[in-house]
């Protein structure tokens, strides 16, 4: 007789690590978008910043209102690979294609038609990678209904989106985006963004096949929807609206509109304060992005301690503040005149440390909001019935994405405002119009995140709260089953 085996283990390390390492593909694309492509197309390919923002915006747009229907489609799969995973299969060939060609447009193409191609590629990347992301993050929640063992899955999830993201960009600062003959500014150097597409589209490529073929293998134990009679658009519509009607699922919606606001502009706008506002070279651009490593490993290690320690909510909203004070603190110190000269390694020393603390205060807090999502699931099945992992992680998605495209749009706006050149060299631009910059800049991130961490105090669920609905949905489990 054959014994039989045990099932593999939902929480153990290496489910975790195989679980995580997916995350490396949005991260590639995540910095891929925020950091580069706005400059790339602007400075680089000659496309006025206002008509790329555009672009931007609407691709956000578009990619956003597939972010539920992706979800709630990965909420009723029945497969015989389960829910999540035959989206997870499907996007790996699209996103490396187009992400390659993405960075690499045909030549000889008029504005409008680099314009055109550039809207449409966008699209079709965001939209190919929510394929992935949505159905993969909706799996923590399936792996584990502990409180604590789901802060240290999106712990690592986090640390391997930021590695994936960060690890490129260093090599592309470092090695691809160098000073040449033909273009003396390294950030300006085409064919380094070409060659970047490349590499990132195998690199993204790599990370879903692994992360999907890794945990293939606990189809069996995850979570299979129920078969309805009557399951058509209208009736999956009107069920998404009534699971997202959740007051703690309010907060968390409400702080990602601000977040993702305050993410736009930041991200859009660090490459334009790094190189012209700073004065920084793309070596210490590159050595800045190193630092972060450090960052999203202490993150990942500070996340799950003072959830034990504060809770969810309350680690969030502290860990929140002290980011929302940071990020804009060196504009506001310059514009003061109390901040090291540019050039003067007083300055990018400065500069390195405050960043170190600031992103790892905000990595944690996205672990923290991440974690807190996953305690919902349970919360709302009580109430409706229905396991919407997907449902509630697209929600979260699309107004990340929907509204950091309206960040993005300010920042262009903001360049526009105060006059930005189109040409620019670091050095010669007007002192003028990056003072100006660094008015309208600062308050408005601050003011941004700060509504984000009011909101948190509307979330309503903690520790006891979550066990409490656990131990209901088991009871309620028990009885069906013996009916």
């Amino acid at each position: 007789m054959t014994a039989l085996r045990a099932p593999p283990s939902t929480t153990s390390l290496s489910t975790k690590l195989l679980y995580g390492v997916g995350a490396v593909a949005y991260g590639i694309k995540s910095n891929g978008f925020s950091y580069l492509l706005l400059i790339y197309y602007n400075q680089v390919l000659g496309l006025p910043q206002s008509l790329v923002g555009t672009a931007i915006f609407i691709a956000l747009l578009v990619d956003a209102l597939s972010d539920p229907i992706v979800g709630s489609a990965s909420d009723n799969l029945h497969s015989r690979w389960g829910r999540r995973h035959p989206f997870m299969y499907a996007s790996a060939v699209p996103v490396a294609i187009l992400y390659y060609f993405l960075w690499s447009p045909p030549a000889g193409l008029t504005s409008e038609g680099l314009l055109l191609y550039f809207l449409v590629m966008a699209i079709l990347v965001r939209t190919s990678i929510t394929f992935y992301e949505i159905p993969s993050s909706a799996l923590v929640a399936e792996f584990t209904d502990d409180y604590h063992q789901r802060t240290i899955f999106l712990s690592l999830r986090h640390f391997f989106g930021w590695w994936g993201g960060l690890g490129l960009s260093v090599f592309t600062y470092m090695v691809l985006l160098v000073p040449t003959e033909q273009y003396p500014v390294g950030v300006l150097n085409r064919e380094g963004y070409q060659t970047y597409g490349l590499i990132a589209s195998v690199l993204m490529l790599s990370a879903i096949l692994l992360s999907s073929l890794g945990t293939h293998r606990y189809i069996p134990q995850l979570r299979k929807p129920e078969r309805t009679p009557n399951s058509g658009p209208i009736v999956i519509a009107r069920q998404t609206l009534q699971t997202l009607r959740n007051r703690s699922f309010a907060a968390i919606f409400l702080s990602a509109m601000c977040s993702a606001l305050a993410a736009g502009v930041i991200t859009s706008l660090s490459i334009y304060l790094n190189t012209f506002y700073w004065e920084l070279d793309n070596q210490q651009i590159a050595l800045m992005t190193a630092t972060l490593f450090a960052a999203a490993a202490f993150a990942m290690i500070i996340a799950p301690r003072i959830s034990r320690r504060l809770g969810k909510r309350t680690a969030a909203i502290s860990v929140g503040f002290i980011a929302a004070a940071l990020t804009p603190l060196p504009v506001v110190l310059r514009s003061l005149g109390i901040f090291p000269d540019n050039g003067t390694n007083e300055l990018f020393y400065s500069l390195m440390g405050f960043q170190f603390v600031d992103v790892t205060m905000i990595i944690t807090s996205g672990i923290l909001i991440d974690s807190m999502i996953t305690d919902i699931v349970e919360q709302s099945e009580l109430s409706t019935g229905r396991r919407s992992e997907g449902v509630f992680f697209a929600a979260r998605s699309f107004i990340s994405k929907s509204i950091s495209g309206v960040g993005v749009l300010i920042a262009t706006s903001l360049l526009s405002l105060v006059n930005f050149p189109k040409d620019a060299q670091p050095g010669l631009v007007e002192p003028e119009i990056l003072f100006n910059l660094g008015l309208l800049y600062a308050p408005l991130v601050f003011l941004l995140y700060m509504g984000a961490i009011t909101v948190i105090f509307i979330y309503r669920i903690n520790q006891e709260i979550h066990e409490d609905n656990v131990k209901e949905l088991k009871q309620v489990s028990r009885r069906t089953g013996s009916q």
